[in-house]
């Protein structure tokens, strides 16, 4: 058994009733989101590259973490899963896995803004899988079928995950998760699930349904996304750029309701442990300092990783960080620290 996103019922991005949105706002919106396009896997073009691809882009891998990194292995993912936008990633989704001693805690995966659970973590899942972890990967934020998930406004979104882990939990016997995410997926969006959508009790936090939460590349105070976020915001084209390409982005952007009333209080929640995964060579999330949490209580356990402090030559970028060994063996570590080991620093070829 599958565990299946329902749709909402609402379309991933809407207008108001009655009101066209002016042409020369649509018009700069266009091509705001035109650059933004280049940055993000070129969706356009995907099928025709797709002739000939199996069903998953890759089959489940050994533990080992050490044959991925290629900057190009998060584009070919996304292209692999154009044929099958709602399909899990290997590894992920098995209904009779049960947690056990070793690993009490379903891992649930949780992708980014454009992308799928299949593009994101066809590299990370069959690894985690190999590890002993039950493994299930979300697709939230578009209707099925729809490659390109996550757009919809984060507080739906947030509403969809709850139900997620709500069947996972169910499925699994288990008591809490462990929640890896990426970009959006790793920062606004769970939290948002965490503080205002039922992850988590304030009243008994032993009843929280988050145990650890590890954002990598995370979105969590807003970004300028290299200037362009704050260029729309100027030009007074974001939210007709929302509405082409998806509320998310807007919620994403410094100073937006969202983020000000997550962030209303701190960023952290009592009896959640939070780690993030950051690279300097973030193009996305910009500055990449916002993308550091801090606790909002001296007790709260928060670590907050960068890659080149501990690889200095690491030039990996946001939208490969899911495929890069470095960051592979940082989740395995936070995720199990009584298995942890030293990360091998090899030299990566970069990524956008």
């Amino acid at each position: 058994m599958r565990f299946p996103f329902p749709h909402t019922g609402r379309p991933a991005h809407t207008t108001r009733p009655g009101r066209a949105l002016p042409r020369r706002s649509l018009r700069r919106a266009a091509v705001l989101l035109a650059v933004l396009g280049a940055l993000l896997p070129a969706a356009g073009s995907a099928p025709s590259a797709l002739a000939g691809h199996p069903a998953h882009p890759r089959a489940a891998a050994p533990a080992s973490e050490a044959d991925g990194g290629d900057g190009a292995d998060w584009k070919r993912a996304f292209l692999a899963s154009v044929d099958h936008p709602d399909a899990p990633p290997p590894g992920a989704d098995d209904p009779g896995c049960r947690p056990d001693a070793r690993h009490p805690r379903p891992v649930v995966l949780l992708h980014g803004t454009y992308e799928n659970a299949s593009s994101n973590w066809s590299h990370l899942s069959p690894r985690l899988k190999a590890d002993g972890y039950c493994v299930f990967a979300a697709n939230v934020g578009a209707p099925p079928g729809d490659v390109l998930k996550g757009r919809a406004a984060v507080p739906l979104s947030a509403r969809e995950l709850a139900r997620f882990v709500d069947r996972v939990l169910e499925r699994t016997g288990a008591r809490q998760i462990d929640l890896v995410g990426h970009s959006q997926g790793g920062g606004i969006l769970p939290r948002q699930y965490l503080k205002f959508a039922g992850g988590t009790d304030p009243a008994d936090p032993a009843r929280n349904k988050v145990h650890h939460l590890i954002g990598i590349a995370p979105a969590n105070h807003g970004s300028t996304v290299s200037g362009l976020a704050t260029l729309a915001q100027r030009l007074h084209v974001l939210a007709p750029a929302a509405a082409i390409g998806g509320q998310s982005l807007a919620d994403q952007t410094i100073g937006s309701a969202v983020n000000l009333r997550l962030d209303a209080g701190g960023d952290t929640l009592p009896g959640v442990r939070y780690t993030t995964v950051v690279t300097r060579r973030d193009l996305m999330v910009t500055p990449y300092e916002r993308q550091y949490l801090h606790p909002a209580q001296p007790t709260h356990p928060v670590t907050n990783l960068t890659l080149q402090d501990i690889c200095p030559q690491n030039r990996t970028g946001h939208m490969g960080t899911p495929y890069d060994p470095l960051v592979v063996r940082l989740v395995r570590n936070a995720l199990d620290p009584s298995t942890a080991r030293p990360p091998e620093c090899a030299p990566t070829t970069g990524s956008d």
